[in-house]
């Protein structure tokens, strides 16, 4: 008697937040290719591969003026862009099967979205640390709420998002004290000298465009995904109350399937600081 093969794994599509690229996921890639588990990581719209750098950041000595003022190269990467690509990439990697999806940060948007149009293609829609907006809600609101108090990504921000179209950080700042902020804004309990190296690999304009976005969700789209929201408790970009807030207004809007929620004790690049964790927490789902 023949034994009937088992099911292939779900893959895992890994998408990076604001700045970063698909670089940022080595080391959970690493560990969830031992466990056998298909998984890949992409670029966001206005990133990695498809990032534009303004020409003020790469121009010594430092114009304040031209850093404030010049619009950014991606300041047309919209949410629409942003989820058109998302979604080419997990029917590429899925070849028409469902792909569970880790989104980090502003991600969260984009997943958002993609899960709301085409949810048959996202078996489980996971949040690290991530944007979860509710519906028509863009995600440029929620940093100012009184949940994300303490919050060091807006005071790092050289340039405001309404005039050059991004948000945007001065990467080559020599800047002792605002070199100290990015790396604690971001990587509060990553190696000193690997923060160092991974501020050396951000993109500097993350398009503000992504975050002006809403998306209506309706119960038998994204309110039918299966959901789980990683919150990260040691969070200065995105503070943990905020992230539980998201939690708490999407189990509101839609009680019939509430986000399973965990818990790291980690800053905002858990896949950084601990990506054992990361890759055992996800290698896990469906």
């Amino acid at each position: 008697m023949t034994t009937a093969p088992a099911p292939a794994a779900t893959p895992l599509l890994f998408l990076h937040g604001s700045w970063h690229g698909s670089w940022c996921w080595s080391e959970v890639l690493a560990r969830v290719a031992g466990t056998g588990r298909p998984a890949v990581a992409v670029d966001m719209a206005g990133h990695g591969l498809h990032a534009r750098r303004p020409a003020c950041l790469a121009t010594r000595p430092y114009d304040p003026a031209a850093v404030a003022t010049e619009v950014s190269p991606v300041a047309d990467v919209g949410l629409d862009r942003a989820a058109g690509l998302l979604l080419s990439q997990i029917e590429e990697v899925g070849r028409g099967r469902p792909v569970t999806v880790v989104a980090h940060s502003l991600a969260g948007t984009v997943l958002t979205r993609v899960a709301q149009t085409a949810p048959a293609l996202v078996a489980h829609a996971v949040y690290l640390a991530a944007f979860m907006p509710g519906s028509g809600i863009p995600a440029i609101e929620y940093p100012q709420l009184p949940e994300n108090e303490g919050e060091l990504i807006g005071p790092s921000l050289r340039a405001d998002p309404a005039v050059v179209g991004a948000l945007r950080f001065d990467l080559a700042s020599d800047d002792a004290g605002y070199r100290r902020q990015l790396r604690e804004a971001l990587y509060g309990d990553v190696d000193p000298v690997r923060a160092e190296a991974a501020l050396g690999l951000l993109t500097p304009d993350t398009p503000a465009a992504i975050a002006l976005g809403t998306t209506t969700l309706t119960r038998d789209a994204w309110g039918s995904v299966p959901r789980t929201y990683v919150v990260c408790g040691r969070d200065m970009a995105l503070r943990p109350t905020l992230q539980r807030k998201f939690v708490d207004d999407a189990d509101s809007a839609f009680p019939d399937n509430p986000a399973s929620v965990v818990e790291l004790d980690a800053s905002h690049s858990p896949f950084l600081s601990v990506p054992g964790q990361v890759a055992d927490l996800v290698a896990k789902l469906g």
